[in-house]
């Protein structure tokens, strides 16, 4: 901080103030219930006290000797290591050889450290438009409940969590909160370097979607972009996540954008291990009292701020309840409404997020947002208390040495990052719209002010399959609002739906008034056309959606925050519900019934375990 931000701290924006106190108020009960199970664990005492002969023998029985002598001691550290590493996901690959680098990290300060258990992380890019994108969203909580199975071993002091993507770092924080007396960093991989433009891309993709460009351009045009080891570049679910960890409070300040293999990440990587082991040995930070209402409006606010994935605004609900704390889509407008839009990432802008670090990156972020009152500075971080410490960036010194610098007092590119006192926006990147046909959320940070309003004729489809033959058939050359239902959790997982905006933007650039209604979602690569995504409730529940029917007129005015069909409310609900189409067999989809039976709606996180 600052000497003048500490003697002078800003004042709270009212409206943060305000949605703060209203989730304290709201959460009193389930927060406090979680509070007391974890307070239970805590006077416990170390796992490794709790533990026989016999079951700590078993815990090391595989580990080099001089591993087994520290554990001999009962003051020695163990930290347990959950990875979601495999070699499919090029932000996962760099984590092969990061529990060897911890396991030496940590035995250079006398403790040890142990791969707890490993979860599955599944790439969405690989899966998208094919059956197996309909396990994603279940995979958070099959993560969430192996990061659970690892630490039930109960043979730790603190944790380590390796992972960054879409729905993999949601789910090892809501696991991990189920052992809050514990603390808990998170160690991130960092992003690939900047590949073919962003721009680029999307026009061969376009041009693809035409038809005016070969399926080898294109595939030499995404492999372009995707080229190596690290984080895919763009401003999606896995780097939102990153900036979230910051935000929260649970990473090393400024370790969200390192790149895999550099000096500076390994050096991160170093200090993280060292850091979770002091925290153990003074007792302090335990992840419980670093996810509080605080750090999760925090989060919440940095999202809006950086126009951030519209799949936290399921993730954040979820990841909320497993610390007790009640947050829903209302909460998310609110701020919305207050919080300025201060980065312009592709798909919001055409630079990517190593544009953006270089531009003054999260760093720039925060500082501007506590200096605005629109962030909580008094929190309990991993790095210490108050969130000040992550307007900071790392940096080696001349001896190699890890340090921690002011980032650049002003943006390094106007284009990609701004203050507050001259925003991309007055508001921020998401937007509540309700309605006769539901609630759902707009991701508005990428879309022009005269597209904001759609009022045109519905086209409904039951599978995105069938949205796309008939754009191939040139039988969407029309103003229209597709309405894409049974895509919601319950029907079939909640599928991304990527697909489909090379064929909305391109009928948009020909000048068509187009718009998406979807009980699905389309996350962080949210685009340029207008799509009220998460609607909920969802069609399979017999919510609105599954009333409509081809030329009914939809509104949808992202501005007002108004969803509604133009007809009588009570036509509309007269009509029979239509029949759910059959699926959800074949490439592992059959194990999840009883996932699709018990999921609770979007807004209420999309979970099976906090519904």
């Amino acid at each position: 901080m600052s000497d003048e931000s500490a003697m002078n701290p800003p004042l709270m924006n009212a409206v943060v103030a305000e949605v703060t106190r209203r989730i304290v108020a709201t959460s009193r009960a389930s927060r406090s219930a979680y509070l007391d199970r974890i307070a239970a664990a805590g006077e416990q005492g170390p796992g490794r006290g709790r533990l026989s002969c016999a079951n700590w023998a078993h815990a090391f029985a595989a580990s080099p000797v001089g591993d087994r002598l520290r554990a001999r001691a009962a003051s020695t550290v163990n930290v347990g290591i959950v990875t979601a590493f495999n070699d499919m996901l090029s932000a996962h690959q760099p984590f092969e050889d990061y529990p060897a680098r911890i396991r030496e990290a940590a035995r250079s300060v006398g403790a040890t450290a142990q791969v707890a258990g490993a979860t599955p992380a599944m790439c969405d890019g690989v899966t998208q438009g094919r059956a197996g994108m309909e396990l994603s969203l279940f995979s958070r909580d099959v993560i969430a409940m192996s990061t659970a199975i690892a630490l039930s071993h109960d043979a730790f002091d603190a944790a380590l969590c390796l992972g960054v993507c879409d729905k993999i770092v949601p789910g090892l924080l809501m696991g991990a909160l189920s052992f809050g007396h514990l603390p808990v960093l998170f160690v991130p991989a960092g992003p690939m370097s900047s590949g073919l433009s962003n721009p680029e891309k999307a026009e061969v993709r376009g041009r693809f979607a035409e038809g005016k460009a070969s399926r080898e351009e294109l595939l030499e045009a995404e492999q372009a972009a995707y080229h190596g080891p690290g984080t895919c570049t763009f401003y999606g679910t896995a780097n939102s996540n990153q900036l979230l960890m910051e935000a929260m409070g649970l990473h090393l300040p400024g370790a969200a954008f390192a790149h895999p293999g550099s000096p500076l990440r390994e050096a991160m990587t170093r200090a993280a291990t060292h850091r979770a082991i002091v925290l153990a040995e003074e007792g302090s930070a335990p992840l419980a009292r670093v996810i509080d209402e605080k750090a999760v409006v925090n989060g919440v606010v940095a999202l809006l701020a950086t126009g951030g994935s519209t799949n936290h605004a399921i993730h954040l609900v979820a990841i909320a309840r497993a610390a007790g704390i009640l947050i829903d889509w209302d909460d998310f407008d609110a701020l919305s409404a207050v919080t300025p839009l201060l980065a312009r990432v592709y798909p919001n802008g055409a630079g990517d997020v190593n544009h953006f670090q270089a531009a003054g990156g999260a760093a720039f972020v925060i500082r501007e947002l506590l200096d605005a009152g629109l962030m909580h500075d008094d929190v309990v971080t991993v790095a210490g208390p108050g969130l000040r410490r992550y307007a900071l960036e790392p940096a080696l010194d001349g001896e190699g040495a890890l340090v921690w610098r002011q980032p650049p007092p002003r943006t390094l590119d106007a284009l990609i990052l701004r203050p507050v006192a001259e925003p991309f926006s007055p508001e921020g990147g998401l937007k509540l719209v309700r309605g006769v046909l539901g609630r759902g959320v707009v991701k508005v940070s990428a879309v022009a002010g005269d597209h904001r309003v759609v009022e045109a004729p519905a086209l409904v489809f039951d599978h995105q399959d069938q949205f796309l033959r008939a754009f191939e058939q040139g039988e969407l050359d029309q103003d229209f609002v597709a309405v894409l239902r049974f895509q919601g959790p319950r029907a079939n997982g909640m599928p991304e739906l990527h697909s489909l905006t090379p064929a909305l933007s391109v009928l948009q650039d020909r000048g068509r008034r187009v718009a998406l209604v979807t009980d699905g979602r389309m996350s962080g690569a949210s685009g340029k056309v207008p799509a009220a995504i998460h609607v909920t409730p969802e069609a399979a529940a017999g919510g609105p959606l599954a009333r409509v029917k081809d030329g009914d007129v939809i509104r949808l005015d992202c501005d007002r925050g108004v969803f509604e069909v133009l007809m009588d409310e009570a036509v509309l609900l007269s009509r029979p519900v239509a029949v759910k189409p059959l699926g959800g067999m074949g490439c592992g989809r059959e194990l999840f019934g009883a996932f699709r039976a018990s999921i609770g709606s979007a807004e209420a996180g999309a979970s099976v375990l906090f519904s």
